[in-house]
């Protein structure tokens, strides 16, 4: 068992239907390794379980919910490479 306060990846994987044998039609998506705080992941994969979705489906959507209130945070004043995209805030 991991300590608190240290961080769990998150690596996708299947849905609970798709792990049921439910056939699914397959987007084409990059790969990525996120991390997160055990606890953070443990509530995330309790939602995916509850709506009977992909771990990676309840990122998505919360990212969706989330990113104009992350883009009006102030920036970290560290410059960006040129030609970096720029959030717009309106």
């Amino acid at each position: 068992m991991r300590r608190a306060g240290r961080a769990a990846a998150f690596r996708g994987g299947p849905s609970p239907a798709r792990a049921r044998g439910v056939q699914g039609v397959m987007s084409d998506a990059r790969k990525q390794s996120l991390y997160f705080p055990e606890e953070m992941l443990r509530q995330m994969q309790e939602e995916a379980i509850r709506q009977d979705r992909s771990l990676s489906w309840v990122v998505q959507r919360a990212w969706r919910l989330a990113h104009e209130r992350i883009a009006r945070l102030p920036d970290s004043g560290v410059a960006q490479p040129p030609g970096a995209p720029v959030a717009q805030v309106r």
